[in-house]
């Protein structure tokens, strides 16, 4: 789980990181599988050369993304089993951005590590950092209780339970206001700017500024495969880190629900004409490869 985690941290637009979009979105739909010559085409539509491609297949199969696997002799890529179970869940994360309501319940996780630990104390807080906890203290996070059983899958990773606590709770009682609060506990403002920024960057994706009804017009082809890829490269990162915080932990001015909207109308307009485009790029791949 470490070992795939560690791919969270590759630049959106990154090669690493574009690659990794194109095998989450296409390799589970072509039956698990994929040729190099296949992965090699589809990132050469994003104007990535074949050389850079190997480079970075090569850096994914170092972090136990991908198992090179020959199939009837052709050279190829598989997933492997924490790979496909990461993907599953960024899946439900990605396509369901989380959103509180005031009743739900709230996890604490407090933990005291020594020192000799410090390496996994270190590795605790970066993973619960990553999947969208806010610290209130060193030793004390918080985040929605539909994220424990990930705590959970956390701690038992890192050979930590014992180590920890977790409470379910109802909505924190604090001095101040409870905006103020999260203000402390996230960093917000370096979240509503990953928000502002793919708002900024995709809203011209969609025709007449991503408004509802635009799907049609999106043709199959490289450049529809382009856009849908470098939309999801920049957002998947988004739904990890943003915990979908109820209204009254937020500014007035949050643009989360506008950012979630924006990508679902992308979503809505690019998704199959993407899947056309990569369909086709792979069936003439193979029969090139085959004659």
């Amino acid at each position: 789980m470490s070992a795939v985690l560690d791919d969270m941290d590759s630049r959106p637009g990154s090669t690493t990181s574009l690659l990794r979009t194109v095998i989450g979105l296409y390799l589970r739909d072509a039956g698990g599988w994929m040729s190099t010559k296949d992965i090699v085409l589809l990132m050469d539509a994003l104007g990535t050369s074949g050389t850079v491609t190997r480079t970075a297949l090569g850096r994914l199969r170092k972090k136990d993304v991908l198992l090179q696997q020959n199939r009837e002799g052709i050279p190829g890529f598989t997933l492997t089993d924490g790979a496909a179970a990461m993907l599953a869940r960024g899946d439900r994360r990605i396509y369901t951005p989380r959103s509180m309501s005031p009743a739900d319940p709230w996890c604490l996780i407090s933990f005291s590590i020594p020192e000799t630990e410090r390496e996994k104390r270190h590795q605790l807080r970066r993973r619960l950092h990553w999947i969208g906890c806010g610290t209130v203290a060193a030793g004390l996070w918080i985040c929605p209780d539909s994220l424990r059983v990930e705590v959970e899958e956390i701690l038992a990773d890192l050979d930590l339970r014992e180590m920890a606590t977790v409470f379910v709770t109802g909505t924190p009682l604090v001095g101040g206001s409870l905006e103020d609060a999260a203000a402390k506990w996230w960093d917000l403002d370096s979240l509503a700017e990953l928000h502002r920024d793919f708002i900024r960057e995709h809203s011209a994706a969609v025709p007449d500024g991503g408004k509802e009804g635009a799907g049609e017009e999106v043709e199959p082809g490289a450049s529809a495969f382009a856009a849908y890829v470098q939309c999801i490269d920049r957002w998947r990162i988004i739904p990890y880190l943003d915990p979908g915080l109820p209204a009254s932990f937020l500014p007035s001015d949050w643009p989360g629900e506008e950012g979630a909207a924006l990508f679902g109308r992308i979503v809505s307009a690019y998704g199959e004409p993407s899947a056309e485009f990569v369909q086709a790029t792979v069936q003439v791949a193979r029969a090139a490869t085959a004659s």
